[in-house]
């Protein structure tokens, strides 16, 4: 059991930070707005790891989340007067360098802080060994159980590389209850809560499809897990902050960023289609019911690699000819061109509107892309050749952006690596070296029968709306692919949006899908469909495949469509 178990029954976990970048004052939002036995934070995401490499790359030094470092500056003392334990996966490519840094932080406040790291999930060094290439960054995805060891320790603060966004939570609360390896209903509930709060603000209103019923939203709380001895949680958020926590804003959260009915980790299995949500109070939510299975037997790696270089240069397009007017930029550009890139890619966003009362509606934005792996080709002589364009084509020829050399750009793939093949190292407060061994027990990774549906809805009438006149949605990036969750609030709703929202009419409504792979995951217990649109994001966010890059505006695309709804679901 952890030192600062102050109920046996419940450890209450909040979190402070969603992505390298989040709110700096919320260490100290959190620390003064009520009780917590643990503090956690997530900085690590796909293109962090690859911000965090070139970081090391100037300097071998760094690797880690710097501003979690200010964090703790500011935040030290008051953590160890109201015993709350820090937890983060801060450390990104460096957590040894990141926990001399925090001790060094510690001695020059004059607190006695007892810090502990995890590592061993940097595979860099033996990537090749592996048949992970050469890429830039590899690390694999550990579990909670280093975690553990460091706070069973003592530790007052415990740093990780990439360990999965959920470890963090359900490290500490594997340690208050002293759960074992095989604890798979309890581990997945706390990799349920740890999902739900990862993301900071998306679980108490931030990105919610129905903001405008939300009251006060202008400065959402941060999120808190209570967790229990079973593995069953209430989310919430302090007292007197903003935003709210209903059953949609964490379901919008639980659909966020997921595949099928299976959440594969390196500690459990989760069954997302086990999980019951019901309001338990004001800003109190209950997850229940989550089961769990023994962890594949592989880990993900996450592999970050150099693509090449990237360029883009944006015309706009004023009042009639658009399709004119962009054929001959496209036609002028092309020939100009001294040597054509590797990759050229054109697209035209017609924001024009006819007749409009202002010059900017009636505009259109033609972008032109370019990359290449050598800079040469995607800097300036692109963009000044670009540029050459403005007296020479069509009338009324302008820019949004200035011309410039290519800046790098990153390709993210994901592979797998047997979990026995990736040392778990647990480096204790006073140097300690414990190896975690990897689940001795694992059962390889399945998908999940399509449930039975409830019968259709039989409606007397419809009307063509938008679907998210009723419908709520959640969008975001895994790699190249793309995920949107939708949900509904009620049975009938459910029974319509079942039966009426395939693959099919998915591709219908969103285009630009049509072509790509399309799989669905039905997950009633929440009234939920999931799709995964695979290859939409090209190589990664850092590729910026299109102008959305981590589909984050693709499920409200999608709520935007229109399409015939029950009357009676529309009154």
């Amino acid at each position: 059991m952890s030192k600062l178990a102050a109920d046996p029954d419940v450890i209450r976990i909040g979190n402070c930070s969603g992505f390298y970048g989040d709110r700096l004052s919320a260490m100290r939002e959190m620390l003064e707005g009520g009780q917590l036995d643990v503090l956690t934070g997530d900085y690590l995401a796909e293109l962090t790891m690859l911000i965090l490499g070139r970081d090391r790359m100037k300097d071998p030094s760094l690797g880690y989340a710097k501003t979690f470092v200010k964090q703790i500056e500011d935040c030290l003392g008051l953590a160890l007067e109201r015993n709350v334990q820090i937890v983060a996966n801060a450390g990104g490519l460096n957590p040894a360098g990141l926990a001399e840094k925090l001790r060094k932080v510690a001695a020059d406040l004059g607190l006695d802080a007892k810090v502990a790291h995890v590592e061993g999930d940097d595979l860099l060094s033996r990537a090749s060994e592996l048949g992970l290439g050469s890429p830039l960054t590899a690390n694999a995805y550990l579990g909670a159980w280093g975690i553990v060891e460091c706070l069973n320790s003592g530790a007052d603060i415990v740093v990780t590389g990439r360990v999965t966004d959920a470890s963090v939570i359900v490290g500490p609360a594997a340690a208050h209850f002293g759960w074992g390896r095989t604890d798979y209903d309890a581990l997945a509930g706390a990799v349920v809560a740890g999902h739900v709060i990862e993301c900071s603000t998306q679980a108490t209103g931030g990105n919610y499809a129905f903001f405008t019923e939300l009251a006060d939203l202008g400065r959402p709380g941060f999120p808190i897990a209570e967790i229990r001895r079973d593995g069953s949680s209430v989310i919430t958020k302090h007292e007197g902050t903003g935003g709210a926590v209903t059953v949609d804003t964490v379901e919008a959260q639980l659909m966020y960023e997921i595949q099928g009915a299976r959440y594969a980790g390196p500690d459990v299995t989760t069954r997302l289609d086990s999980i019951r949500l019901s309001q338990e109070g004001r800003d109190r939510v209950l997850i229940s019911g989550v089961t769990g299975e023994a962890p594949p037997p592989q880990l993900k790696v996450s592999l970050n690699t150099l693509g090449g270089f990237r360029n883009e240069m944006e015309f706009v397009l004023t009042g009639l000819d658009i399709p004119a007017k962009a054929e001959l930029a496209q036609r002028q550009l092309e020939s100009w061109l001294p040597v054509r890139p590797a990759e050229l890619e054109w697209t035209l966003a017609r924001l024009d509107r006819p007749d409009a009362d202002t010059e900017e509606q009636a505009s259109a934005l033609l972008r032109c892309v370019v990359r290449d792996p050598d800079p040469n080709k995607v800097g300036r002589a692109f963009s000044n050749v670009a540029v050459e364009l403005a007296l020479a084509s069509y009338p009324g020829c302008t820019f949004t952006t200035l011309p410039g050399n290519g800046s790098p750009y990153g390709v993210f793939t994901p592979a797998f690596v047997d979990a026995t093949d990736v040392p778990h190292t647990a480096v204790l407060p006073d140097g300690t070296r414990i190896e975690v061994a990897a689940s001795s027990e694992t059962t390889a990774l399945e998908g999940v029968p399509e449930p039975s549906l409830p019968e259709p809805l039989a409606a007397n009438e419809t009307r063509r709306a938008p679907l998210g006149a009723i419908a709520l949605a959640r969008s975001g990036d895994k790699g190249g692919d793309a995920n949107i969750g939708v949900w509904v609030r009620t049975d009938e709703q459910w029974r319509w949006l079942v039966h009426t929202l395939t693959v099919d009419r998915m591709k219908e409504l969103l285009p630009e899908a049509a072509a790509l792979s399309v799989t669905r995951h039905v997950l009633p217990n929440l009234r939920a469909v999931n799709f995964i649109v695979s290859g939409l994001l090209g190589k990664g966010v850092a590729y910026q495949a299109r102008f959305d890059p981590q589909a984050k505006g693709l499920g409200e695309w999608l709520r935007s469509r229109h399409l015939d709804i029950p009357v009676e679901f529309l009154s």
